[in-house]
């Protein structure tokens, strides 16, 4: 199997666990927490900012003393937009299940932004659906570029049945700003039916780094460097949640060259 693909632990439980220390990088983490209703999870940020993305499910959050309520109001990916909140370095939080509960928890380093705890609801949320055909997907940006935060960009996609996403395949392994940004990213996948499979491939232009993935419910693909296509197989929707994040925070990528007519 390859090093890049994670499969989850068996729920429920701390079921996915990326570090850079883990993956061999220098920016992103990933951890995704299932909870039973009423277990509860809680950590600290330390040096991290971090994003908790209400992947199904409610809970109630507490963050630096402070109850922020119930939040997540979804029981499938496929249905609607996330809750999410957002917490600067130096910050502690506890979350406890209301329902069934499965809690994304994407960091990256804080810089010292002294930003404050917020609140990311599902009105915030702007949506866009890009490519035409069967390379048409959804999208929605749950921390992007354009909003307040130190590293971190988090995003998820629904890409239906049948179609291919992060296609035409484009990289971001430079740090060449204007022309790309060095971003490391994870991907957590999702199918709906839950039996479904994708594949994702990820490579270089040398071909030094060349992997193709078979991609099931729950596994996690990290992304060091090169292009990193992937496809859902028909009758199988799939959903991913990304996290990027590098020494900047801008994300501009570089299409593959051959590639690249597709974009007409």
């Amino acid at each position: 199997m390859s090093k890049l693909l994670l499969k989850a632990m068996q729920g429920p439980g701390h079921v996915v666990h990326v570090t850079p220390e883990t993956a061999g990088w220098s920016y992103v983490g990933f951890d995704l927490h299932k909870l039973d209703a009423g277990q509860s999870v809680c950590g600290k940020t330390e040096d991290k900012e971090v994003c908790l993305v209400f992947v199904t499910g409610k809970g109630k959050v507490t963050a630096n003393g402070e109850d922020l309520g119930l939040l997540g109001s979804r029981m499938s990916p496929f249905e609607g937009k996330p809750w999410s909140v957002y917490l600067p370095q130096g910050s502690d939080w506890w979350v406890s299940a209301e329902t069934d509960l499965e809690l994304a928890v994407c960091s990256a380093p804080g810089l010292g932004g002294g930003l404050p705890v917020r609140i990311i609801s599902p009105e915030g949320l702007s949506q866009e659906t890009r490519g035409k055909g069967t390379n048409t997907r959804y999208v929605t940006n749950i921390l992007p570029e354009n909003e307040p935060a130190d590293s971190l960009l988090v995003v998820e996609v629904i890409t239906p049945g049948g179609h291919t996403s992060s296609y035409p395949p484009h990289k971001h392994d430079q740090d060449n700003l204007p022309a790309e940004s060095y971003l490391e990213e994870t991907y957590y996948h999702r199918f709906n039916p839950r039996q479904g499979f994708g594949f994702q491939r990820v490579y270089t232009d040398d071909r030094s780094l060349d992997e193709a993935m078979a991609i099931e419910d729950g596994d996690v693909v990290m992304v060091p460097k090169g292009y990193h296509p992937c496809a859902a197989c028909h009758g199988y929707d799939l959903y991913y949640l990304n996290v990027m994040a590098g020494p900047k925070r801008t994300w501009k990528f570089h299409n593959a060259v051959e590639h690249e007519w597709l974009m007409m």
